[in-house]
């Protein structure tokens, strides 16, 4: 009778001793193998004791080895079936590091490849084989520009088929995103062989994922592309009405945005406001006849009526006197008007702003201009110098020319919902400007004053998320000066504290006490845990993973989610760090998976949000890494943390959190001391009486 398939014979020796030839059982546990082993040598302590090949590359034998070797046999399986359980159980193990790793290194990739290049199956086999791939190639082990070509390509065939199975579509498109992303060389292929129309086609499906990796691949080809292709390829997705898709179907589709499509949203909206950064680079150049007729034509839209000029019998320098003098009244700080757009930035973008706002609110830019210029009370408004500064600050606030955030999901829906929208908030916030330069009564002097509380009118309404221009003008408008005024007031009681010398004895006894709530309700927080994403070194993920504390504080508790899924119990994470096997908590730029990234520009925003808790394991140092959701996520994270390890919380949440404490305790008990002036120094002790012989007889009754 034969041997069944999963019983090899193999030899066994170990120094010193007689070789053995056993039956090897594949199915058995390796830890029962070593055990039979070490019985028929009488070796005690089995589980010191492992197995090494003899020969070749001499790596140690571990389950993963098993596990990887079985798996990838599986996906050779002529049979279907076979190749689906194999894909399916490497799916299951492939997060694993240690894991992949091995897959790897027996050229796993490689047989994953050919099953997505073969596309003999085009149902769940391909999508079991690409989920693999990616999960196998987000560990960073092998770079995505060792791809090959023909890979490349056949994946894009997937992207362009019309007919394709729901599941695959999604995983070939993240796959071409990472591709674009990580190698320049294979990204122009992806653009070359992925039309836009084709791109535009899957973000119209009414597929929330197929919708969310089509943008996350469109975002990744604009910005691999040079900024003259960016322009075409944005008026081409513009003139194909992509802008009023986004804007109705996805902004404001019934299911919720995820936090994924939020961050191509944003990056969308970047690039959009990143085509006007030319502009805003270039000055004006004096001796460019185009831009002195632009010049000249918004100068005799204020003063020229249509169909007038000035009098054809002035002579030329009566005429340039005249124009000087009229560009002095439009604003402009010196007669010569090319010397104030001479700045940059905002350079020729503020004279696009200006040109915008005169051809198409004429009416507004010629009251703006006449009822300022005849003024002689110097309360008059500047628009041209009104209009530079705002061109700044508009460029300021919505971040023009910086590089894209890899985490950021802070985009503004108005954005989607106009053409032009860059000038026509320019339009409303120049008459905002105007309206607030009134409510102040202001000077010349006042001009820095003036811009200052439009900065945080325009800061404070663009915060709300406006989701229309209407909605914006409305809610912009109904920030007046006074009630800007009236907020500051409001935050200003709210932060500051009396200085007087009792309140502040009062304020330091009640610190600690106070101190131990703030502790109390950080370890709550851990408690419940937190969703964080992963972040490769790449790009952002979608991926996530739950971390919380246990009840009883002793256990850090942890482990991957699905998204969309919500917070695991405690129970079911498989993962534990024991409190005490914690060394330090490191915090920004510190840690080590921040260090990896490098310390450019962009990931500014990631450093800022990282920490990591080092811990022992085994004789080395392990590090456990997180990057926070929010910037309030990681004060809480890292004071509960600090708590646990006995260091101070040293957050600026906390500082906060306990003013607020304090501000409000020290309210409550001077609350019956209202309007009672108190006193700098405390009243003094009278001296001692002369002698102590005295009593009260509390028998005596009083009369």
């Amino acid at each position: 009778m034969a041997p069944p398939r999963n019983v090899v014979k193999i030899a066994v020796q170990m120094r010193d001793a007689i070789p053995q030839l056993i039956q090897l059982d594949q199915a058995k546990p390796l830890a029962a193998v070593l055990k039979e082993v070490c019985d028929a040598w009488s070796l005690p302590h089995s589980e010191r004791y492992a197995l090494q090949f003899a020969d070749g590359h001499r790596r140690y034998i571990t389950e993963n080895d098993r596990e990887a070797e079985r798996l990838l046999r599986g996906l050779q399986s002529e049979s279907r079936e076979g190749r689906r359980e194999a894909l399916r159980h490497l799916l299951l193990l492939a997060p694993d590091l240690t894991f992949a790793r091995e897959v790897i290194s027996r050229d796993g990739l490689q047989r994953l490849g050919t099953i997505i290049e073969d596309g003999d199956d085009l149902g769940e086999v391909l999508a079991l084989a690409l989920r693999a791939f990616l999960e196998l190639m987000e560990h960073g082990v092998v770079s995505w520009e060792t791809l090959s070509i023909s890979f490349v390509r056949k994946v894009v065939c997937y992207v362009n088929m019309n007919l394709m199975d729901a599941s695959v579509q999604p995983l070939a498109l993240g796959l071409l995103e990472n591709v674009t992303l990580s190698s320049p060389t294979l990204g122009q292929l992806v653009k070359s062989e992925v039309p836009l129309d084709r791109l535009l086609v899957h973000l119209q499906v009414m597929n929330q994922q197929l919708q969310t990796k089509a943008m996350a691949l469109l975002t990744a080809l604009l910005q691999g592309a040079t900024p003259a292709e960016r322009k075409y390829m944005l008026d081409y997705l513009w003139q194909k009405n992509l802008r009023q898709f986004i804007y109705k179907n996805i902004i404001h589709s019934a299911a919720p945005l995820g936090d994924e499509m939020a961050h191509h949203l944003y990056v969308l909206q970047a690039l959009m406001l990143g085509l006007l950064e030319p502009r805003m680079r270039t000055p004006l150049d004096p001796y460019s006849q185009e831009q002195r007729e632009q010049l000249q034509a918004l100068r005799q839209a204020a003063f020229e009526p249509e169909g007038e000029s000035m009098g054809a019998g002035l002579s030329a320098d009566r005429r340039r006197s005249l124009c000087a003098r009229e560009f002095r009244k439009l604003g402009f700080s010196n007669s010569n008007p090319a010397q104030d757009l001479e700045r940059v930035p905002p350079g020729l973008l503020a004279l696009d702003n200006m040109l915008y706002f005169s051809r198409q609110a004429p009416s507004a830019y010629s009251r703006f201009v006449l009822e300022n210029s005849s003024r002689e009370d110097k309360h008059e408004c500047p628009f041209a110098r009104s209009s530079i500064q705002l061109t700044v600050l508009l460029c300021d606030l919505l971040h023009v020319g910086e590089p894209c955030s890899e985490t950021a999901q802070d985009f503004s829906p108005m954005f989607f919902g106009q053409d032009q929208s860059f000038h026509e908030l320019f339009c409303v916030s120049i008459q905002l400007l105007n309206k607030t330069w009134k409510e102040m009564r202001a000077t010349q002097e006042d001009f820095d004053k003036v811009m200052q509380v439009v900065r945080e009118q325009l800061a404070r309404t663009l915060a709300l998320k406006p989701s229309s221009l209407e909605l914006f003008r409305t809610k912009v408008n109904a920030l007046t000066y006074g009630e800007v005024l009236r907020l500051r007031q409001t935050e200003r009681l709210h932060q500051e504290g009396t200085l007087a010398p009792p309140i502040l004895e009062l304020r330091e006894k009640l610190k600690p006490e106070l101190l131990g709530l703030i502790r109390q309700q950080r370890l709550l927080r851990l408690c419940e845990g937190t969703l964080f994403h992963k972040i490769s070194s790449r790009r952002r993920q979608d991926k996530l993973w739950f971390c919380c504390l246990s009840p009883n504080h002793k256990v850090l508790q942890y482990g991957d989610v699905e998204e969309g899924v919500g917070p695991p119990t405690p129970e079911s994470l498989p993962e534990q760090l024991p409190v005490a096997d914690i060394r330090a908590l490191l915090t920004g730029k510190d840690c080590p998976h921040v260090r990896e990234k490098g310390s450019g520009k962009q990931n500014k925003d990631v450093w800022e949000l990282a920490f990591s808790v080092s811990y022992d394991h085994g004789e080395e140092e392990a590090y456990l890494n997180f990057i926070a959701p929010s910037k309030r996520e990681f004060h809480l994270w890292t004071d509960g943390l600090s708590a646990l390890l006995g260091n101070p919380m040293g957050s600026e949440q906390t500082r906060l959190d306990l003013e607020q404490l304090l501000t409000m305790e020290t309210k409550l008990r001077l609350l019956e001391l209202e309007n009672v002036p108190i006193p700098e120094q405390p009243p003094p002790v009278p001296p001692p009486p002369t002698n102590f012989n005295f009593c009260y007889d509390c028998s005596i009754a009083e009369p």
